[in-house]
């Protein structure tokens, strides 16, 4: 599979834009509901590049597998201070700006004691024993930890996950595939402007010893009506015509030069399906805005539909190991539809944005569905579930997921060797 600079660029900006579109849904809605974001990341892995901009920490990651928004409580990132542990603290305006772990007998202009009493979360405060004296001190609530010269901002309760209200909690978490679904919609508005709307419907080439060249049918034939129904724009009206005559003649009234012409067309049967041996085109023109709304919301419906159809068959274990692709078969199919044009690659990309959307509403652990299923629980009884044990419950889904994209994949790499 060998791919052109070009179709290598348009792979990984799709999926760059995909995940970060999702991942930004998170970010936007939980800063909006005061929740500290520690980290937004595009990967998972090993880091290859990071920056810091105001609170967050932004990073590309070095496997391109989705990505995640790391909030302040979800996971125990902050080591805890014990009483009677040595820290050091610098002070600024009367509070706590830095808090030192190690390394202490190398730090300056700080007040280093025994830990007496401390609290990051609520009081905000810390007590230290100097030299017996105890001192007390506010703590900022954008203090900062150090350890290892890693430097970690303190999360007060009030800017924790869990802090917030179960609307707030999913509405943070549901933003990520809304915006899929808003970035498909816009993409398949998109596509109906680039690729027009057909007028006809038009053969564009007929093949080689087909019931369509043996009954006369050349490519650029506009076809009229078939057995009497007018065909109008509409190709599935055609196919659908096609499949319900297996071997049985159609009277097919075609455009060809400006003059209408008769031709009888009998479909042959290939592997249980009727076809006459053409491929399909139309003539073309602008697309109107309202055009463009209401056919861009119709195949994002009928799209919808067609994945839910798969999910089904995924679910019922009516598939097989070939059925399933990974990541090697995406961005196989994906340089195939960038290769193919802009239009097709667009009409791709907004397939892939809703798939990603619905994917993630699964109720399956670890995916953003799974963690409303635990909010609406949380919601009906009327306190949370133990945190450690959800946790739990999203690691064996993680695992479970990476387990399934390791034999998909391996399975894909087999099914390039053998071509």
């Amino acid at each position: 599979m060998l791919l052109s600079p070009q179709v290598i660029f348009q792979i990984v900006l799709l999926f760059f834009v995909l995940v970060t579109i999702h991942e930004w849904g998170h970010y936007y809605f939980a800063k909006r509901a005061g929740i500290l974001v520690r980290e937004f990341a595009i990967g998972f892995g090993p880091k290859l590049f990071s920056f810091i901009r105001g609170e967050t920490r932004y990073t590309l990651r070095l496997l391109p597998i989705g990505g995640f928004v790391r909030m302040a409580g979800e996971d125990p990132e902050i080591v805890q201070i014990q009483p009677g542990q040595t820290i050091a603290v610098s002070i600024e305006q009367g509070r706590v700006n830095r808090i030192y772990l190690d390394q202490l007998d190398q730090r300056t202009n700080v007040v280093q004691g025994s830990v007496d009493r401390i609290d990051l979360e609520r009081e905000l405060s810390v007590s230290l024993d100097v030299d017996g004296e105890k001192l007390t001190y506010a703590v900022h609530p954008q203090a900062y930890m150090i350890a290892k010269s890693k430097e970690t901002q303190i999360a007060p309760w009030d800017r924790q996950f869990g802090s917030k209200t179960v609307g707030q909690r999913a509405l943070s978490i549901f933003a990520g595939p809304f915006m899929n679904f808003i970035l498909a919609f816009v993409l398949f508005v998109t596509v109906l402007f680039l690729a027009g709307m057909p007028v006809n419907v038009k053969i564009d080439r007929v093949e080689p010893d087909s019931p369509a060249q043996k009954a006369g049918l050349q490519g650029g034939d506009i076809i009229s009506r078939v057995n009497g129904q007018p065909i109008g724009d509409n190709p599935s009206d055609l196919t659908g015509l096609i499949r319900a005559s297996a071997s049985k003649k159609m009277d097919w009234t075609i455009q060809r030069g400006g003059k209408e012409m008769q031709i009888q067309v009998t479909p042959e049967i290939k592997e249980d399906v009727a076809l006459v041996g053409v491929r399909l085109t139309s003539d073309k023109r602008n697309t109107k805005i309202g055009e463009a709304f209401s056919g861009g919301w119709t195949n994002m419906v009928e799209a919808t539909k067609q994945i839910l159809i798969g999910f089904k068959t995924l679910i019922l274990g009516n598939f097989k190991l070939d059925d399933l692709g990974g990541p090697v078969r995406i961005v196989e199919v994906t340089g195939e539809h960038a290769s193919a044009g802009l239009p097709q690659y667009t009409f791709w990309a907004a397939i892939m944005s809703l798939y990603l959307g619905i994917f993630n509403l699964l109720p399956f652990p670890a995916l953003d569905g799974s963690r409303l299923v635990f909010l609406a629980f949380e919601a009906v009884r009327g306190r949370p579930v133990d945190p450690g044990r959800e946790s739990m419950v999203h690691f064996v889904g993680f695992a479970m997921l990476m387990l399934l994209m390791i034999a998909v994949t391996y399975n894909d790499i087999l099914r390039l060797i053998k071509g």
